[in-house]
């Protein structure tokens, strides 16, 4: 099931019918880019979060450390816009294709993976483009 943002509200309650949230009323969500395919993160979204990120089209998480919304960029400028949502065949997780503004990650790279498994170990394969200290004003 695909959906865009802006959607009437028949569909949306279509699509929340069709999201198996978990126990604690969450679902991850991976985030990737839409024209490149380029995979940017994960975070976890709950009905409230979900709701605002198709009727706004501005990506909205749920933070689990701080147990409120996560509207992306809302400390960094480095904001997610909803180009379109699926949903996986048991309707347990969330594929939302963004258009990402800046980095992904908190770290100041595009995405938050950037370690591959190699022989011996983990290897960094992408480098900082932003320093976090300038993303958060550290």
């Amino acid at each position: 099931m695909t959906i865009t943002p802006g959607a009437d509200d028949a569909t949306l309650e279509a699509v929340m019918a069709a999201i198996r949230f978990d126990a604690a009323g969450l679902v991850p969500a991976i985030a990737q880019q839409h024209d490149t395919g380029e995979v940017l993160m994960m975070a976890w979204m709950n009905a409230e979060s979900l709701r605002e990120t198709l009727s706004t089209g501005r990506v909205c998480y749920f933070s689990r450390s701080r147990n409120a919304l996560w509207r992306k960029g809302e400390t960094s400028g480095q904001v997610q816009q909803l180009q379109q949502l699926r949903i996986d065949c048991d309707g347990d997780t969330l594929l939302l294709m963004v258009d990402q503004t800046g980095v992904a990650c908190h770290t100041g790279r595009r995405s938050c993976f950037f370690r591959a498994a190699v022989a011996g170990g983990l290897q960094e394969i992408a480098a900082p483009l932003v320093a976090p200290d300038l993303l958060y004003g550290g």
